[in-house]
């Protein structure tokens, strides 16, 4: 495991008794820390020294995101480590959150295959163990610092079922896609059952009251095949590489 050299914390009041020590993200925001706004923006340039330094050189790569809490032997572990081991045959690193469930499965579908696997873990109020499979493994304090890593280092994002973690990392890539704060990259949701509602609610309430463009609304490519993410991601490479789209990296 990379270790993060994110300083140690400054000196500050102990916590009262039976209270939970605060995460570095609370006390980067919490206005009554005893830590100074320099303090603050060393704490983040440290984490992204941290996270690029160990990335560097990794190669095209696919960021997988799902729940932690998917059993192992239920059907979206398989299909997350089918999909994952699809990927790594045809010359892609996975990066992952690190953690249990579809995050597991995916990093242990790159190791079926021979593939880089990649965990970015993060520091939680409740432990989060990094699951046995990887070979890059990573924990970030900052969540928007690790955002930037899956974003930084990835050609696509393959999204599985998931909760509110899930959400938020799909949606913060269509919006960056959207505004073309990065240029475009495949999203693919894995998984029509869970799926298929949002997408229609999208086109019933967004989409149909022009919230959202309908070319927008294709930025997300609906499939249950891991060979067919497969070969939408290679298309799409393909097109990177002949100069008519790119990948997240900027």
């Amino acid at each position: 495991m990379a270790e993060n050299p994110a300083m140690k914390p400054p000196d500050r009041p102990p916590a009262s008794a039976g209270a939970r020590a605060r995460t570095e993200d609370e006390r980067l925001l919490a206005p009554d820390e005893v830590i100074t706004e320099a303090e603050r923006v060393e704490a983040i340039r440290a984490e992204f020294e941290y996270g690029f330094g160990a990335l560097a050189g990794l190669g095209t790569a696919i960021s997988v995101f799902g729940s932690a809490r998917a059993a192992r032997d239920g059907p979206e572990y398989d299909a997350a480590r089918a999909a994952t081991r699809c990927f790594g045959e045809r010359g892609f690193a996975v990066i992952t959150g690190g953690g249990p469930g579809i995050m597991e499965a995916a990093n242990r579908g790159a190791r079926d295959a021979g593939a880089v696997s990649v965990g970015c873990n993060i520091e939680l109020p409740f432990e989060q163990e990094a699951n046995p499979y990887l070979d890059v493994s990573l924990t970030f304090r900052h969540f928007y610092v690790r955002k930037v890593m899956f974003v930084r280092y990835a050609s696509a994002f393959v999204v599985f079922p998931g909760g509110f973690g899930t959400l938020d990392e799909l949606f913060e890539a269509l919006t960056l896609i959207q505004t073309r704060k990065v240029r475009h990259f495949p999203v693919l949701l894995m998984g029509s059952s869970h799926w298929s509602g949002l997408l229609e609610w999208m086109e019933r309430e967004l989409v149909a009251h022009g919230r959202v463009s309908r070319a927008d609304a294709k930025l997300l490519v609906l499939t249950d095949d891991a060979e067919e993410a497969c070969a939408t991601i290679e298309a799409e490479s393909g097109a990177a590489a002949a100069g008519l789209s790119a990948p997240g990296r900027g």
